[in-house]
């Protein structure tokens, strides 16, 4: 058998973890095509069928999980000599993946990449927009922008502030209902939730604001879809104070009920702390993210 490709072990892996290689191609930035061609690549070099297709999924075989095991102790042997690299890595030039969610990435975080690009020109950017976690661990971000701490002791994490998310309406919904000075009176209105209803109301009614999901009329996963529909009025939705601030023509509901709190944690790798892009890039965004003087 020649030399094992890492690439060809690197398509395995994602497809394994992914389910589908339309998933794991994008994962990867590859096309589909170049991905299901490793893949079978891989299984002519080994002699064995790694993958079958049940439905539109593709399901590991037998012979598979004997060998995925294998193929992830030399991804995590890859992605720690990578972050070693980047870590020794002293020039300023290069990219930086930030991940943040959805709403911080929209509405945040172009003005500290603006400072960074005016401080750095030669470092380039690129952000990962999505609400779940990048594993840090496996690359999948330099820097992440998160609402909780760090668990995983290779992380470091720093906290940047504690905010707080609250009810807010265009104008034009005010004018149109008024404005709702009870949770009762909220409860009678346009509600709409980020992320799963039931999650959503369990929630509120943990932080003091009983809301039954029923009250909840849109909902999705993406708060910045959320968010446009509370702009354009068509209905009550909760946001972080440091985006609301940003938005003209929406007011803040009931100002005395107590907000969700969000803790604005910056997270990086041990090793990736010491590269000086990274360290700059980090110390930027903290910041841009800090209390504002």
């Amino acid at each position: 058998m020649k030399d094992l490709d890492w690439n060809l072990a690197r398509a395995f892996c994602a497809t394994a973890d992914a389910g589908s290689l339309s998933a794991a191609a994008r994962k990867l930035g590859l096309t589909q095509p170049t991905l299901s061609r490793q893949v079978a690549e891989l299984e002519a070099t080994l002699a064995v069928t790694l993958f079958e297709r049940i439905g539109k999924r593709l399901a590991i075989t037998e012979a598979g999980l004997g060998l995925i095991e294998h193929a992830r102790t030399m991804a995590a042997a890859a992605d720690a000599m990578a972050l070693a690299a980047t870590g020794r890595a002293q020039d300023v030039s290069g990219q930086v993946c930030i991940s943040a969610t959805d709403a911080v990435a929209a509405y945040v975080l172009p003005e500290i990449v603006d400072r960074i690009r005016m401080t750095a020109p030669q470092i380039t950017i690129f952000v990962v927009s999505s609400n779940a976690l990048s594993d840090i661990r496996r690359r999948e971000a330099d820097i992440a922008i998160r609402h909780v701490r760090p668990t995983e002791p290779e992380l470091i994490g720093r906290l940047i502030t504690e905010t707080t998310a609250h009810f807010y309406a265009a104008k034009s919904w005010v004018k149109r209902h008024g404005k709702p000075e009870t949770i009762a009176e909220l409860a009678c209105a346009d509600l709409l939730a980020f992320e799963d209803a039931e999650r959503f109301s369990a929630q509120l009614t943990a932080a003091g604001i009983p809301l039954p999901v029923e009250c909840f009329r849109v909902t999705s996963e993406n708060s910045v879809v959320i968010w446009e529909m509370v702009r354009r009025g068509l209905g009550v939705g909760m946001m972080l104070r440091e985006i609301a601030e940003r938005t003209p023509d929406v007011v803040r509901l009931l100002p005395d009920l107590p907000g969700i709190k969000a803790p604005i944690w910056l997270v990086t790798h041990r090793e990736l702390r010491t590269s000086l892009r990274v360290r700059l890039v980090f110390d930027m965004i903290a910041e841009g993210l800090g209390p504002q003087k």
